[in-house]
């Protein structure tokens, strides 16, 4: 059983590393919902400085990974719990998933992280995101209920 000192470290540490994600897209103008769409625009006028940001996202992946293989125990009981590793390979629900998501992201600007951004400082549009992301929640869970 979790004491409940560990659990509020562990609270307080997911507290800490959110902030720092949030304040990394603030100031990497991931939040910025017209710099996102500049940078998508690349047979435009392209804006290629996410370019950096996503390289050193790809960046950090490649090293904290590295570590968090060489570990068998998960840090988080719920972050194990919340993977499917019996998933593998691509198919029609990673394809179907990946198109949505690239899509909303297109048109909009707007992905998961910086929509909080946007809900936080009072965007409508970040709102209207929220909105349609969780119907999109709701939608799948009622299409694949009997899963």
């Amino acid at each position: 059983m979790v004491s409940k000192q560990s659990a509020l470290i562990k609270n307080l540490l997911a507290l800490l590393l959110g902030i720092g994600f949030g304040l990394g897209l603030i100031v990497a103008g991931m939040s910025n919902p017209t710099k996102v769409l500049a940078f998508l625009d690349v047979l435009g006028d392209w804006d290629p400085s996410l370019a950096i940001v996503m390289a050193s996202a790809l960046g950090t992946l490649i090293v904290s990974q590295k570590y968090f293989l060489k570990n068998s125990e998960p840090l988080s009981s719920s972050a194990a719990s919340s993977c499917d590793g019996n998933r593998s390979g691509v198919d029609a629900s990673l394809i179907a998933g990946s198109t949505l998501f690239g899509l909303g992201w297109g048109l909009s600007g707007i992905c998961p992280g910086p929509a909080f951004i946007g809900l936080a400082s009072g965007n409508l549009g970040s709102l209207v995101f929220f909105a349609s992301m969780y119907a999109g929640f709701i939608a799948y869970r009622w299409l694949n209920r009997s899963r």
